[in-house]
């Protein structure tokens, strides 16, 4: 007769002697851990088939495997390519996945984000739960991967707050900080994307702590850098087995495949120093008294003249809407290593962004915000349309059931806007939508056109856009007119005097980037070395 003895957790199960075994409790709770998944996976598949019989078909997809879906085809790289050639072979603008039983819907086209991310923002702004993003690596006090809700609301209030947009539009942040790029690329052309990156970072810590950032090494950039890597590596959906399959976020790092989890744990590390450290040194120097003035400044001594009781919580608030400032510049590294490949290989629109530059501002000066020049507008909104930072937008969830175009999208459904597809739609853009072309944006007489749908797709849908929008597009903006000033940028020669040819290549993630490229970049005159060397503002 055999029997189960529990003994100090220890399960054993007791056969003749010459047949004793145990079973440790590590191993059991892993059993049971992937029994108890499958067995629910089966039932979750069972039910879902069952209780839809009677709806209508969910969007046109690919037919995907017994319980992993269609896992298998949601490609590593470029998603959004995919997902495009998806809609053409079923010629539907709108498709669907099935991740391991979690519905995922994609739109492709403007339409369709338009009726569903703008139109019914109310059942279309939440957020999924990024098991690896947000429960692993720590990322959850960012607003872009926040739940919809109330306290969503009040973060998003407070970043989008009128006198916080003020502070940042009227600093010299943005001047200083192009004004030092332009330095910075005379001294070391080559190690341009270093300095673009350092541009981006100045304006961002400057404008929001008070900090003044380091030529080289700076910490602050440093941990924004690798939190953004980390973020831009795990935040599409698909990206990790564990967004479709949340249950092995509970495995230990030994079992077999669980490398994401020691990833995870290493990323963590520089999530959370992003919020904490710049924040820490604020409130110390809020102590000290040597605070400089900032939207972090402001804000604690409104929080501190106010008497709600709130303000430990209101400080959170602070602490993660400056956080999320803080990734943020990688937009705008993005957008301007967009802007120096483009420069690089049409060398005509060039030539007309430094005469449109030359008419509005002359020689005697470098461009600043009271400037109009309605090419570099162009240029701009051509860089953010061309390649833009986000290809797909941080993923939605759909909070109940909805129809459109006969197809039945089900609560809690990811839904995620092909923000690639959209920018390169020729019936909006007009022709040549994969070229470089700033005078789509332009009427006859040279102005902007205003009909022409905005690229605002490049920073996301409905009320979940990043309201950071504006932040970026004044820093590029900036940047691009100055470097038009004084830079020629062109193609390096080779040893036999052959052009260098760059090769267009992206990385890919939630944000994509330029892989840096051979170029010469050499002040237009001698006349702008000088104007170069005495830029930087005191």
């Amino acid at each position: 007769m055999t029997k189960v003895v529990i003994s100090r957790g220890i399960y054993s199960k007791l056969q003749p002697p010459s047949s004793t075994y145990t079973i440790s409790p590590m191993s059991f709770s892993l059993l049971h851990y992937l029994a108890l998944s499958l067995i629910s996976s089966i039932l979750y598949l069972a039910i879902h088939s069952y209780t839809n019989r009677s709806r209508k078909p969910l969007p046109p997809g690919p037919r995907g495997l017994p319980l992993i879906g269609n896992l298998l085809d949601v490609p590593k790289s470029q998603e959004w390519l995919t997902y495009m050639e998806i809609s053409r072979k079923y010629d539907s603008d709108i498709i669907s996945l099935n991740l391991a039983g979690e519905s995922v819907i994609v739109l492709n086209s403007l339409r369709a984000v338009d009726n569903l991310l703008e139109d019914k923002s109310a059942i279309y702004s939440d957020r999924p739960p990024f098991p690896m993003l947000n429960d692993l690596m720590g990322f959850n006090w960012h607003l872009a991967f926040m739940r919809y809700g109330p306290r969503w609301k009040d973060e998003c209030y407070l970043f989008v707050d009128s006198s916080v947009i003020n502070i940042f539009r009227t600093s010299q942040a943005e001047l200083q900080a192009a004004r030092q790029l332009l330095l910075r690329l005379l001294d070391s052309p080559d190690k341009y994307e270093r300095h673009l990156r350092h541009m981006a970072g100045m304006i961002i810590l400057w404008t929001a702590y008070g900090i003044d950032v380091q030529l080289e090494d700076d910490p602050y950039i440093d941990i924004s850098e690798r939190a953004v890597k980390a973020m831009v590596s795990t935040a599409n959906k698909g990206s990790f087995l564990v967004d479709s399959l949340p249950f092995l976020k509970y495995i230990r790092e030994f079992f077999p495949g669980s490398g994401f989890k020691k990833q995870a744990r290493e990323w963590s590390k520089v999530v959370t120093a992003m919020p904490n450290i710049p924040s820490k040194l604020i409130v110390k120097r809020e102590v000290d008294g040597t605070a400089r003035s900032s939207i972090a400044s402001r804000a604690l001594d409104r929080i501190e003249e106010s008497s709600d009781g709130d303000d430990e919580e209101r400080k959170l608030v602070l602490r993660n809407i400056l956080a999320a400032c803080y990734a943020g510049a990688d937009t705008t590294v993005s957008a301007l290593g967009s802007f120096m490949l483009a420069m690089t290989i049409y060398p005509e629109v060039q030539k007309k962004g430094q005469a449109a530059v030359d008419e509005a501002v002359g020689r005697g000066r470098l461009p600043d915000f009271n400037d109009n020049i309605p090419y570099v507008d162009a240029i701009v909104r051509e860089v953010l349309r061309w390649h833009p930072v986000l290809p797909l937008s941080v993923v939605h969830a759909v909070t109940e059931n909805d129809i459109y175009k006969g197809y039945h999208i089900p609560a809690g459904a990811a839904v995620i806007g092909n923000a690639w597809v959209i920018l390169h739609d020729e019936t909006t853009y007009g022709p040549r939508t994969d070229q470089f072309i700033p005078e789509r944006w332009l009427m006859k007489e040279g102005k902007i056109n205003r009909q022409m749908r905005d690229p605002s797709a490049a920073f996301g849908f409905g009320r979940c856009i990043c309201p950071g929008k504006d932040m970026a597009e004044w820093s590029i903006w900036i940047a691009a007119a100055s470097i038009l000033a004084v830079y020629n940028i062109s193609k390096r020669l080779d040893e036999k005097g052959m052009p260098i040819e760059p090769s267009e290549e992206y990385t890919s993630g939630m944000a994509c980037y330029p892989i840096p490229h051979e170029c010469d970049i050499l002040p237009r005159s001698e006349e702008a070395r000088v104007a170069i060397q005495d830029a930087v503002l005191d």
